[in-house]
């Protein structure tokens, strides 16, 4: 028998869940590689996502905490865009994907895990990717840990100030 391992999902199986904002909590934040954030500007963040689909698996949220994308500021929403693409291009360079779901979920019948607080995400894909094992185990195989993903993709985030004047 084959074991596969997946340490990082104990810690949300455990984590209490107390409807907090966990994007709000790094508002103020900066990058490190216990928070998984990668950048933060003034008025958005790109975070890695603790319990991601793929490795590679970004989240970019506004800093401010709405549910919706009327209600934020154009030059939020923008700056939002911005990290988005940003993100992409970086995911493209770091880890040369064939392709990337890209979006975000409004609301919970959309599948949004936190309603309150709109956010993107950037899945990087690969060409057989997908297999058996989340069909027949509910399990995905994440070939690198999260950590050393995190130090691989932290200083390119790192350019943006250069690439973005």
């Amino acid at each position: 028998m084959k074991v596969l391992w997946a340490p990082w999902r104990m810690e949300y199986i455990l984590s209490e869940k107390d409807g907090g904002c966990f994007l709000c909590d790094l508002v103020d934040a900066g990058p490190s590689v216990e928070n998984l954030l990668l950048l933060r500007t003034e008025r958005a963040m790109v975070l890695m996502n603790r319990f991601p689909y793929n490795n590679g698996h970004l989240l970019v949220a506004p800093k401010v905490h709405t549910s919706g994308l009327s209600e934020l500021e154009p030059s939020v929403y923008y700056e939002a865009m911005e990290l988005f693409r940003f993100g992409i291009d970086v995911l493209e360079e770091a880890l040369a994907p064939e392709g990337f779901n890209a979006g975000l979920n409004l609301g919970k019948s959309a599948g949004a895990g936190l309603e309150d607080h709109v956010h993107w995400h950037i899945v990087p894909r690969w060409h057989g990717d997908t297999n058996f094992m989340p069909v027949v185990s509910d399990t995905r195989v994440i070939p690198e840990a999260i950590q050393e993903t995190y130090n691989s993709l932290r200083p390119m985030f790192e350019r943006y100030g250069e690439i973005r004047d």
